[in-house]
């Protein structure tokens, strides 16, 4: 790569053709992604689909259901019969690695959308104008503007740097920040943690802010020459997958130990040896749910789909399971409890009051006003853009987005001011300081310091006030009158700045806050408001009935916290209200013992949010923690479930998150946790299907080999059997709607497996009573017209009875008749095609020679219809006398 760090900026600027101030043009841009691509390192290559579709045949149950293939064809040549069977069960493999495959291949499809709903995003100087754009459209030469949080999109020669320091540790290995500087480097074989001049894709900007012209994209940056090591992740297996997996190997050996009992028992009845193998594979193939874990995965799949449409980006499989055993929800208040649209609606300055809902203001109002305003809007990082119609649209902190929205009302453009009055040099705003400081130049070559920030800090820096015109030292009397504006402010929920300045002749070399931020001139308060979200005061009356105890973190002042608290009902009365510097003097123990006494954080620094987390785990409780600044990603990874703000929320959040919230609505997190307890609850009503299914398949045929009764159903009956009702009808029935009291009781705990007393005595119970039946219609049948009629008879209602009994899995309590056909039309078309299915194997001749089965009369047809709906009464009969849930259940 060419060294661009021994080249001055303004010779990388020409080199590239573009000017700084006004970024490439439209036409420009459009050739250049022509010939460089798109910025994105080269994807790992995908597996072809026929690699997909060998790897559908990797499972021991298909080693199982070859086995019986070739048994099937063994003993069909042997008796004269012919291979139709064995090429029956290839079919169905192949018919089963084909559903397998389009499965896989749609799970890819949908993980690349929701990379590219997550995919970072980067401020770009474009004709003139600040845009905000998808990183991958970033192109050699673009302006791109750093802020704090940023992630850095490709390599690029940094033009600005003020105060900037990036994260490197990633490419580097070096854990401190880098001081990032723009002036030219000497040396041709400069390492690559010493070119302070240049910013590397993927690092992230921790202080300060900058510009920087792109000098590469995509493979032609530093980190594409690693390219292979970052894309060497794996697929991410969920526990639930991972204990499923583990209960189909337990029921393998399970059916491995009956199955040679079987064997050996038929052996001793004198049976042929061929055809015991015969029923103990079939036995084996009764006995293991094969389709238990791509059904709870793709459950899990379509439920982060249906997330994305409820602005809920869920970043692993894993997390839609966390979710809804959430029980503490540790919740920013802007942007998220509240619109995230600050207005400035109070002032304070030279001792009057300023209302700004009135406008424009009074003309006799003092000049301390336009000093106030001016000094603020200088002093914010937030970016306008004037649209063609008339309109503009602001981006950056919602604080300084309020504050420039205001001027603009009173006839002050953000843009014009800052040429006119040019920012020659800053100390950002960080969380410890709690203030920001611009330079600006004035005229006749002044310059004019500009200070925002809390009452508190910048009280602590101040030493003079500004009353009509008049500077002064600030006295006791003054501070005391400004504090009960802040307070009476705060009262009325308004989040309030202060704002000071000083003029000064020259500019100290190292501009720093403890030499530029000290005796400063006071000049007022800014009173604005971030009204609660309308939706957010019944989500927090949800989270309240569904055992989940919602907490407010603010960087606001105690009062204002409460404010808001109090109006959406998160503040009750009892509860507790705690401040950073409480936190301070609070040692771990206390805070563990007192954590849930809290229901307000105010003034609360970053590094406080991991603390509160480990003090609610520490208690059991499954933390949903909410934040959108680079400090708050340690405690997004501490959380059980990290969820970053999609809007105002920085990379560095967004990257550290399970979940990213398009919206920034703390209602949407409340939805999240619904959708996850609805996603777990149709989970365990699949589980308690198929394990119930299978159950009765290995007692009819288990029973019918104690009781040397013969075999009641071949491998390809019960193969038919499970595609048949394992796929459509198991998948439908995790379409279901969430239960009434999905949001009324308490959280699961996670802990517990999804075996609980009540869900095993379902299983057995009703797997028991599809498994008796089976066998009833197998003895008639024998009876009636010979095994061949029994195999028909038990095929038919082992079949039946599972598409009327996958109505019972609605609810555990209430009646299926209870349960409108229409609250689940995807299960009733499910069982419809099926039946279809069914139907045409019992009824085409053709059909009926390769499956083995035989016509029945309308006698039969008769004993099978009232078989098949004896799970439906014998459920709602259990349900009638609340027998069908155990009381740890709920």
């Amino acid at each position: 790569m060419e060294q661009f760090y021994t080249q001055s900026a303004e010779e990388v600027l020409q080199k590239f053709g573009v000017n700084p101030e006004m970024g490439l043009s439209e036409t420009e841009i459009e050739k250049r992604r022509e010939k460089y691509g798109l910025n994105k390192l080269a994807s790992k290559k995908q597996k072809s689909l026929l690699s997909v579709f060998l790897e559908q045949f990797k499972s021991s149950m298909v080693a199982i259901l070859l086995i019986a293939a070739i048994v099937s064809g063994v003993i069909g040549v042997m008796e004269g019969e012919g291979l139709v069977e064995s090429f029956v069960i290839i079919a169905i493999l192949l018919l089963n690695a084909i559903i397998g495959t389009v499965e896989e291949r749609k799970a890819q499809t949908s993980l690349e959308a929701l990379n590219k709903m997550s995919s970072p995003r980067t401020k770009v100087m474009r004709e003139g104008q600040i845009e905000e754009i998808d990183s991958t459209e970033i192109v050699p030469g673009d302006i791109v503007v750093l802020d704090t949080g940023d992630i850095i999109p490709a390599d690029m020669r940094l033009i600005e740097a003020f105060n900037l320091k990036v994260q490197e540790s990633a490419l580097t290995g070096e854990s401190v920040p880098v001081d990032k500087i723009e002036s030219t480097l000497e040396g041709s074989d400069i390492t690559l943690g010493d070119r302070t001049n240049m910013a590397f894709s993927t690092s992230i900007v921790t202080y300060g802010r900058g510009r920087g012209v792109i000098v590469g994209t995509g493979m032609n940056t530093e980190v594409g020459k690693i390219a292979n090591m970052l894309q060497s992740t794996e697929a991410t297996e969920t526990p639930m997958s991972k204990r499923l997996g583990q209960l189909g190997k337990v029921l393998g050996y399970v059916a491995l130990v009956i199955c040679t009992v079987i064997f050996v028992i038929g052996i001793i009845y004198g049976n042929h040896w061929l055809e015991m193998l015969m029923m103990s594979v079939s036995l084996a193939v009764a006995a293991i749910p094969e389709g238990l874990q791509i059904v709870s995965t793709i459950v899990l799949a379509i439920g982060v789909q249906r997330l994305v449409k409820k602005n809920a980006i869920v970043r692993t499989l894993p997390s839609v399971e966390t979710l809804g055993s959430t029980t503490v929800i540790c919740s920013d208040k802007t942007g998220t409890l509240t619109q995230n649209k600050m207005t400035v609606v109070e002032g304070w300055a030279g001792g009057n009051k300023i209302n700004f809902r009135n406008l424009p203001l009074p003309e006799e109002q003092d000049d301390d006003e336009n000093i106030l305003l001016h000094c603020s809007l200088l002093c914010t990082d937030s970016h306008l853009k004037i649209l063609p119609n008339g309109d503009h649209e602001l981006s950056g902190d919602p604080t300084e987005t309020a504050i420039v929205d205001i001027a603009l009302k009173l006839g002050v453009n953000k843009n014009e001011i800052e040429k006119k009055f040019p920012r020659i040099s800053e100390v950002p705003f960080d969380s410890e300081r709690k203030r920001m400081t611009t330079i600006n130049r004035m005229e006749n070559d002044a310059y004019r310091v500009n200070v925002k920030g809390g009452l508190d800090e910048v009280l602590d820096v101040t030493s003079r006030i500004l009353i009509h015109g008049n500077i002064r030292p600030i006295t006791k009397e003054d501070i005391e009158t400004i504090r009960k504006e802040n307070t009476n402010m705060g009262q009325s929920a308004l989040r309030v700045l202060s704002v000071a300045y000083k003029d000064i002749d020259e500019i100290p070399e190292d501009v720093n806050s403890e030499n530029i931020e000290k005796d400063l001139i006071f000049i007022g308060l800014l009173g604005m408001i971030d009204p609660a979200r309308p939706e957010v005061v019944d989500a927090v009356k949800k989270c309240k009935t569904a055992g989940i105890r919602p907490v407010m973190i603010t960087g606001d002042h105690k009062v204002t916290a409460i404010a808001i608290a109090d109006e959406i009902g998160i503040f009750k009365v009892g509860d507790k209200a705690v401040t950073g510097s409480d936190l301070e003097e609070t040692d771990d123990e206390m805070l563990t013992r007192n954590v849930r006494d809290y229901s307000v954080y105010a003034r609360v620094a970053p590094e406080h949010k991991v603390r509160i987390v480990k003090a609610w785990q520490s208690h059991g409780d499954i933390v949903a923690m909410t934040g959108d600044g680079v400090n708050d990603a340690p405690a997004l990874k501490q959380a059980d479930i990290g969820v970053a703000m999609g809007i105002v929320g920085t990379e560095v959040a967004k990257d550290a998150s399970d979940v990213v919230l398009t919206d920034d609505n703390f209602a949407t997190i409340v939805t999240a946790v619904e959708e996850g307890r609805r996603i777990y609850d149709n989970i365990l009503k699949v589980i308690q299907f198929l394990l119930s299914a299978n159950m009765g398949e290995v007692l009819l045929i288990f029973i019918a080999a104690i009781l040397n009764l013969g075999n009641p159903l071949s491998p390809i009956l019960i193969l038919w059997v499970n595609l048949v009702t394992d796929s459509l009808p198991a998948l439908a029935l995790s379409m279901d709607p969430a239960q009434k009291d999905v949001m009324t009781r308490k959280p699961r705990d996670p802990k517990r497996g999804f075996f609980s007393k009540g869900m095993i005595w379902r299983i057995v119970y009703q797997g028991s009573a599809i498994g008796l039946i089976s066998l009833a219609a197998y003895y008639i049948g024998c009876n009636d017209g010979g095994q061949v009629l029994g195999q028909t008879m038990a095929f038919a209602v082992l079949a039946f009875s599972q598409l009327f009994h996958v109505r019972n899995l609605h609810s555990n309590k209430l009646s299926s008749f209870r349960t409108s056909l229409a609250s689940n039309k995807n299960l009733i078309l499910a069982i419809l095609a099926s039946a279809l299915l069914m139907m045409a194997v019992l009824l085409i001749p053709v059909l009926r020679n390769i499956f083995g089965v035989v016509e029945m009369d309308a006698v039969h047809w008769l004993y099978v219809t009232a078989l098949s709906i004896v799970p439906i009464v014998v459920v709602e009969f259990m349900k009638l006398f609340k027998w069908n849930h155990t009381v740890d259940e709920y």
